[in-house]
């Protein structure tokens, strides 16, 4: 739902000036660095907890990096790239609203202690901001044929509990230390990263158990050393941990690993029949140990989608200098392995564990705002039930419909609704063009409706739906909502004589179009929308200030809205029908569609009173 047109556009402009400002900020400190200055101080130590991404917006950005053990070499610690790639948490956690770094393991080459000793202070860059952030040992880290119950090591030293605890993403740790899980909130839910160590003991997979036991109704995303070995392939322990600990947990829905290279990812579907996405990715191989290069996750849950993007800021910090054959390769990867999106339907995704409630209906009462001239709703019948007698109106101002039948054509009732429609119902139109066949329903003779003029304003607003067998030879131009009597008739001869005087209708592209004959005008002015697909409820809304007319889909205004002053809407006293389109005075097409909610309001309304909030 867009309930906010300028919210919107301004994280649309956040987000594209954010990549831009990235390109220039990390430009100036990569050089800095690079030159030795001084960066500023507010880089590093500006007072502990002020990091706040932004727990509601359903746009976030999980970043992740991989082995960085090159960059921590003994003799050879260069700490400059992975500094860069900490910075670009800072610069840009607010454009990007990035809620949590996760670390995939062999931090450093050998585990030795003044190698975990620099690492670790290199993270105080994140520290001194409160970033929540997770890290888990590699095989490098700690030796690979140890597991979790290895006892103290640097690593351990370094990266231990108390190094998290206070922090406000950490969830705690398992006896050992080596295994952690954190919390963050994103799009107004919990989210929980499971940081696993190497290789888990029987003591960390029971711990791991318990950890998403007690928070079942939490997505995970389990990040650990090595899981995946290639595109479609896990390594036999990431086959065991696959079969001891993903498959049954349907919480994880995204395993993040490093270890192996090139990148690679495969998707195997869990116990519960979901998809599990399962990622490895590993720059280490690449010039400069990969450059401590982060992958962006970027989730959209309005689009249902998670955008992957691999970026080196360090490369990027540096190219104002001129770079050189392998750095300029460096610099953004675009292969199918970096660069890609990910398809996730959330809601279902997430249902078997955390199903979203239905919003429920709500009372008549509380739809009658002021200024309400007419309400229809149709829920309260058996579904698939012929529609027969009055519909009422709702508002009690006597605007009563009846239905009429075209060539046997029928009009049901149906359960279907908009998520977010007040009454749970419509009615199932199945109009046809040729031969005409259908039903629609007109306002009583005598109906108040039928002849206001509205030049005060007003405000319509319908949900609808389109079957999948809806198309443009026999469908198009069928009328949600139209008013009868011509413009001819009307004395308004301009543009078509024979066109309705008011008509919401969708187009053969499946347009909404809202064209009508004001008050002030003698031609008629027209609204456009885009196309609206198919097996999907809309909601539309058209708003008159008494100046100018706006269309609305979804609550978000449409470009093609006429700038001309439109004072109110001609009348001949004749009624109104829903599903129904006349032309030349004549019915001549019928809806084919599910049909919500209908209201009429005599004034402007502002998004936040339409129907569908």
């Amino acid at each position: 739902m867009c309930t906010s047109h300028e919210h919107d556009q301004g994280e649309a402009a956040q987000a594209a000036a954010g990549r831009r400002g990235f390109l220039r900020a990390t430009a100036l400190l990569g050089a800095a660095a690079a030159a030795g200055v001084a960066l500023p101080a507010v880089a590093e130590a500006a007072p502990s907890g002020d990091w706040r991404p932004d727990p509601d917006s359903r746009r976030f950005t999980l970043a992740v990096m991989p082995d960085t053990q090159y960059l921590f070499d003994g003799p050879s610690i260069t700490r400059e790239p992975f500094e860069a790639s900490l910075r670009y948490l800072l610069e840009h956690g607010r454009d990007e609203n990035i809620v949590f770094l996760s670390h995939l393991g062999d931090l450093t080459q050998n585990g030795a202690q003044a190698e975990c000793a620099a690492i670790g202070e290199a993270f105080r860059i994140l520290d001194r901001r409160g970033v929540g952030y997770s890290v888990l040992a590699g095989n490098h880290d700690v030796g690979s044929a140890s597991d979790d119950q290895r006892g103290p090591t640097p690593y351990l030293d370094t990266f231990g509990p108390d190094r998290f605890r206070g922090r406000q993403t950490f969830g705690g740790a398992s006896p050992d230390g080596y295994n952690t899980f954190h919390l963050f909130r994103a799009a107004g839910r919990e989210w929980l990263v499971l940081a696993l160590d190497w290789r888990l003991s029987a003591q960390g997979y029971a711990w791991a158990e318990d950890v998403l036991a007690r928070h079942p109704r939490t997505p995970v995303v389990l990040t650990t050393h090595e899981l995946v070995a290639g595109d479609d392939s896990l390594s036999a322990y990431g086959e065991q941990l696959w079969d001891q600990l993903i498959k049954d947990h349907d919480q994880i829905f995204l395993t993040l690993n490093g270890h192996f290279w090139p990148a690679g990812r495969t998707i195997r579907r869990n116990a519960a029949g979901n998809d599990v996405h399962m990622h490895l990715t590993n720059y280490q191989n690449r010039y400069y140990g990969g450059a401590a290069m982060i992958r962006l996750y970027r989730f959209d849950l309005d689009r249902d989608v998670v955008d992957v993007e691999t970026v080196s800021p360090w490369f990027l910090g540096r190219a104002a200098e001129g770079l050189d054959e392998l750095e300029r390769q460096e610099i953004e990867l675009s292969g199918d392995a970096d660069r890609f999106s990910v398809p996730v339907d959330f809601a279902e995704r997430f249902s078997g564990f955390a199903p979203e409630p239905a919003r429920p209906a709500r009372p008549v009462s509380k739809m009658l705002v002021p200024g309400t001239v007419a309400y229809w709703r149709f829920d309260g019948h058996d579904n698939g039930t012929a529609v027969s007698g009055t519909v009422r109106d709702l508002s009690g101002r006597g605007n009563d419909l009846t239905p009429v039948t075209v060539g046997g054509g029928t009009l049901t009732w149906s359960a279907d609704h908009h998520p977010d429609q007040p009454g749970h119902g419509s009615l199932e139109f199945q109009g046809y063009k040729s031969p005409l066949k259908g039903a629609y329903l007109r306002t009583v003779d005598g109906s108040p409706l039928n002849s206001a003029t509205f030049k005060s304003g007003y405000t319509i607003e319908a949900f609808y739906r389109l079957p999948a067998d809806w198309d443009s030879s026999h469908h198009a131009w069928a009328g949600i909502l139209s008013r009868t009597g011509t413009g001819g008739a009307a004395g308004k001869t301009a543009d078509d004589p024979d066109e309705p005087l008011v008509t919401l209708s969708l187009s053969g592209g499946r347009e909404p179009q809202w064209a009508v004959r004001p008050l002030n005008q003698e031609g008629i002015a027209t609204n456009w929308g885009q196309e609206t697909p198919l097996e999907t409820w809309w909601h539309l809304a058209v708003v008159n200030d008494g100046t100018h007319t706006t269309l609305y889909v979804q609550g978000c205004p449409v470009v093609r809205n006429p700038k001309a002053p439109a004072l109110g809407l001609t009348s001949l006293g004749l009624p109104w029908l829903l599903g129904g389109y006349e032309y030349g005075g004549r019915i001549d097409q019928i809806l084919h569609a599910r049909l919500g909610d209908v209201r009429i309001v005599e004034r402007a309304l502002p998004v936040t009173s339409f129907m569908n909030h």
